[in-house]
């Protein structure tokens, strides 16, 4: 692409003195710090396609779900699984429960309707 020369670039007027902000007072986000960290905290949850699959995975399956049925259902190795496992079980949205050696997960309904209310709320701040 070739460059244009400076002389060809028209200049445009400024009505201000140098040192002057040039742009608007409104120009300040409206979503507060906190609400804006709490948002990206909410959508780096669900920000992984294992985590994605494993809770479409939970969510179909009603009632609990044995981990090595979790493990055969996406294309990472169990010690993956496990790790993504955690991070929804850190974020309150699966439980799981301990029988021996297995453990039983199932996805908590009312934490996931929350996490979905919250993000559509802080999206839509975003307007």
């Amino acid at each position: 692409m070739p460059r244009i020369p400076a002389a060809a670039v028209p200049k445009i007027p400024v009505d201000r003195c140098r040192g002057e902000r040039c742009c608007v007072p409104s120009a300040k986000p409206a979503v507060r710090t906190a609400e804006a960290e709490r948002l990206t905290k909410d959508l780096e949850i669900l920000a992984n396609p294992v985590r994605l699959q494993l809770l479409d995975v939970l969510l179909r399956n009603e009632g609990r779900v044995c981990v090595c049925d979790l493990d055969a259902a996406v294309p990472v190795k169990q010690p993956t699984v496990s790790h993504h496992l955690k991070l929804l079980r850190e974020a309150g949205l699966v439980s799981r429960e301990k029988h021996g050696v297995w453990a039983y997960y199932r996805v908590r309904r009312d934490a996931l309707a929350l996490l979905r209310a919250r993000i559509v709320a802080g999206l839509e701040e975003l307007k």
